[in-house]
């Protein structure tokens, strides 16, 4: 389909709902919509990008973590539609349905994202607002450097996200405490 068809059949517009339908429709892409109606189109996690998620998964699992409160690209709804790397519900507050096929963020107590080239200020900066707004106690933005480096946030209701007093922190650190979410 050229640039001008697919642009032709694009609603003026885009809301949750549409953004549910084109996700739904292609496997090959993340789709994201802002608050403010920007649209966002990205390439699926790279191998690299899947294993430091997944490594975040079982170590939550084998610290207690039921699956019901994991889960990994969870479209949520911020105002719009973000779809964290992995998220942490509350025991026995899973992921539920809010618009469209976003989930709430009632139970929601941390959001990660994995930064991926192209995404840093999505990610360290756009995000960051979003999920504080939104009221997400906790937000950890893992670097992809040498050290899989960790900036875990608490979110003050009044100035926003705090950073961690301990400092950004390597992966393997964080992977051998234990979790400090709820």
């Amino acid at each position: 389909m050229s640039a001008q068809a697919f642009g032709a059949s694009m609603p003026t517009h885009v809301t949750l709902n549409d953004v549910a339908r084109m996700a739904a429709a292609d496997e090959n892409h993340r789709y994201e919509l802002s608050p403010e109606g920007v649209l966002s189109i990205m390439p699926p996690a790279d191998p690299e990008h899947a294993l430091l998620v997944m490594r975040m998964i079982l170590w939550l699992a084998s610290h207690g973590y039921e699956a019901e409160q994991i889960a990994a690209d969870c479209g949520i709804d911020v105002g719009g539609g973000r779809v964290p790397d992995l998220t942490v519900w509350a025991r026995g507050m899973p992921p539920r349905r809010a618009r469209s096929s976003y989930a709430g963020t009632s139970g929601l107590l941390l959001a990660v994202e994995v930064v991926s080239s192209g995404s840093e200020v999505v990610d360290r900066i756009t995000k960051k607002a979003e999920y504080a707004k939104a009221g997400i106690p906790r937000y950890w933005i893992v670097e992809r450097d040498g050290g899989a480096t960790v900036d875990r946030y608490v979110l003050n209701e009044t100035t926003g996200y705090e950073p961690d007093p301990a400092g950004p922190q390597p992966l393997a650190w964080l992977l051998a405490s234990t979790p400090e979410i709820v």
